[in-house]
């Protein structure tokens, strides 16, 4: 009996030492001293069963973003997310798992009698903060500097007495920021808020201001330089902001400027207020389609001005709607002076337009064609230089171009050829950092626009939040229709990007990503180029993030692409400072008129080839040739 024991003991060593050489599993899978039942370790695992390419060419940059979880969280929450229980321990899930989650604030009840700066400072929920405060001021500066900013201001400065706040440099290049202003300053006599680099080149900003100022008297509000360079999101909502106010001065300065796909939306504003001065320069300058909505401004107001001078100058396309604006009203003056001077003509709708005003003054001068107005005051109306056409720029061969496309986002083929000189865009990665689900995980948990609510409620996202709308769009996205000849995935799990590769490209297949961001919106010198396959037409899937609370890509595979690979080189000493992936569309004819490629390049669908860079953490998938 003790033989056959003693032989199995020795086989047992005589595996481990098979299996396990200098300390790592045989086929480059973990080390020894890591749990092999970990997401990552099955990950390693997948990758070697379902890919059959030379094991030298596994993509580590893909097994980096597998689930930091360890074997023993990833089956406890595997059971919650089974049981609908994972909202009960949502913070410790996204802290564990590396997820993407907006904190759960509750109210803060402290009061302050002296003057306060934040600086560096973030995650805070202010709540009755500043009540009845006399002068002095408060000072937040290089404030919420981080990812996923959530600030709640309530009844902040109420009552108050000659009390400035300041806003400086708050929310500076913040992945998805959100800020609740809610009863603001309201009933506060004199003082000014002044918002300065606020939400400067934030990715998805979301500001609410919700009675903001209400009942004021003589309170300035000033907004320079807000939201400058910020990309997509809602941007703000202005909701009864400076009702029944009186002589509130409010400025908007470079407000959204440079900005891509930002939104306003203004609704009671100065409603029944006195005096109101509201001034609107550079508003939306340079931006690429900006949405503005203007509903109830000014309504029943008394003496109000309003300017708006240089409003969406230079923008790409945006579109405003102003709804029963300075409806009511005595005695106001509105005054549009080089409005909507966008590169490509944009839309204004006027509905109910000063309609029921008395004494009103309403001119319009140097406007845009793509105008509408409905149920219009038909007096004190005055209309100069109406229907101007709208700006452009060309490039050499007359070919009109679009001066908001970021220089080499797109390029022809012809550019990829040793020695070629090109502006390289800005390819760094602006969403926040996150890691895949396991799929034990991922499998079982909602993802679909039927169970929206479902999916609010595991993330905690309140009704009109930014998560909400984050969810939405991207589920949104997801489930759209392919267009023509694509093929398309949404994967929350690199298993199943795996699966979705392998089922378009075979299981012989190599993943691409560009080195590192090195030449970033420089001009770079090509320097060795390869195609992929020889240069031919060949097949490919690209995946491409989503924002979303998990590591989410969106994957899809068109037809007829050309696959390149090319040394990036510092322009002037030649020394090579990245490896690009590219990847080109010979077949453009089924792409919109207004794609951002032939604005950029001058052209229309089907006519040219459009090439561009794959993107930081951004992937490319491309079968190995027979």
């Amino acid at each position: 009996m003790l033989k056959p024991l003693l032989l199995l003991q020795a086989f047992l060593f005589c595996l481990l030492n098979v299996v396990f050489v200098g300390g790592r599993l045989i086929g480059g899978g973990f080390s020894a001293e890591k749990n092999p039942f970990t997401p990552k370790a099955s990950l390693v695992r997948y990758w070697n069963k379902e890919i059959t390419a030379d094991k030298s060419l596994r993509s580590e940059f893909l097994i980096s973003k597998a689930s930091p979880l360890d074997a023993v969280d990833s089956a406890t929450f595997a059971k919650l997310a089974a049981q609908n229980s994972l909202p009960t321990r949502l913070p410790d899930f996204c802290s564990a798992a590396n997820l993407f989650c907006f904190p759960d604030l509750t109210p803060s009840l402290e009061k302050h009698n002296e003057n306060v700066k934040f600086s560096v400072y973030n995650q805070k929920n202010f709540t009755s903060y500043g009540n009845g405060r006399a002068a002095g001021a408060d000072s937040f500066k290089t404030y919420a500097g981080y990812n996923g900013g959530v600030d709640s201001f309530r009844r902040y400065s109420r009552n108050a007495a000659g009390h400035d706040d300041k806003f400086t440099v708050y929310g500076e290049r913040v992945n998805v920021d959100e800020k609740d202003f809610n009863s603001y300053g309201t009933f506060a006599a004199g003082g000014a808020g002044d918002f300065t680099n606020y939400q400067k080149g934030s990715n998805v900003p979301v500001s609410r201001f919700t009675a903001y100022s209400e009942g004021g008297t003589g309170r300035s509000q000033t907004f320079k330089t807000y939201t400058y360079e910020a990309n997509a999101g809602n941007g703000q909502s202005f909701t009864s902001y400076s009702k029944k106010g009186n002589a509130s001065p409010n400025e908007f300065a470079s407000y959204g400027d440079s900005s891509n796909v930002i939104g306003s939306a203004f609704k009671n504003y100065g409603e029944e207020g006195n005096g109101a001065t509201d001034t609107f320069t550079s508003y939306a300058t340079g931006g690429n389609e900006p949405l503005n909505e203007f509903k109830s401004y000014g309504g029943s107001g008394n003496g109000a001005v309003d300017t708006f001078a240089n409003y969406r100058d230079k923008a790409n396309v945006g579109d405003d709607t102003f709804t029963s604006y300075a409806k009511a009203s005595n005695a106001g003056t509105v005054k549009f002076k080089n409005y909507g001077q966008s590169y490509n003509p944009g839309s204004e709708s006027f509905t109910g337009y000063g309609k029921g005003s008395e004494a009103h003054k309403i001119s319009f001068k140097t406007y845009t064609p793509n105008s509408t107005f409905k149920d219009y005051a038909k007096n004190g109306v005055a209309f100069a230089k109406y229907n101007v056409s709208f700006l452009s720029a060309t490039v050499g061969d007359g070919k009109t171009v679009n001066k908001w496309i970021e220089p080499g986002k797109f390029f022809r083929e012809s550019a990829l050829k040793e020695g070629t000189v090109i502006p390289m865009p800005d390819i760094k990665d602006k969403m926040p950092k996150r890691s895949f689900l396991p799929r034990s995980i991922v499998s079982k948990l909602p993802f679909s626009t039927s169970k929206l609510g479902e999916v609010k409620t595991i993330f905690h996202a309140g009704d009109n939040s930014s998560m909400e709308k984050i969810i939405s769009d991207a589920v949104t996205e997801c489930e759209r229709p392919p267009s023509v000849g694509e093929t398309k995935r949404c994967v929350g799990s690199a298993e199943d990007m795996i699966d979705f590769a392998t089922s378009v490209l075979g299981r012989s297949v190599v993943l691409r990503t560009t080195e590192s961001v090195a030449g970033s919106k420089q001009r770079v010198v090509i320097g060795k180029v390869n195609g992929i396959n020889g240069g031919k037409l060949t097949k490919a899937v690209s995946c491409h993030q989503s924002l979303y609370p998990y590591l989410l890509y969106y994957c899809h595979s068109v037809p007829k692409v050309r696959v390149y690979e090319a040394d990036l080189l510092e322009l002037n000493s030649k020394t090579k400072i990245n490896h690009g992936i590219a990847i080109c569309h010979m077949d453009t004819s089924s792409w919109s008129p207004t794609h951002g490629a032939f604005l950029a390049l001058g052209s229309k669908p089907g006519r040219i080839e459009v090439c561009h860079w794959i993107f930081e953490n951004d992937m490319n998938w491309a079968a190995i040739a027979d």
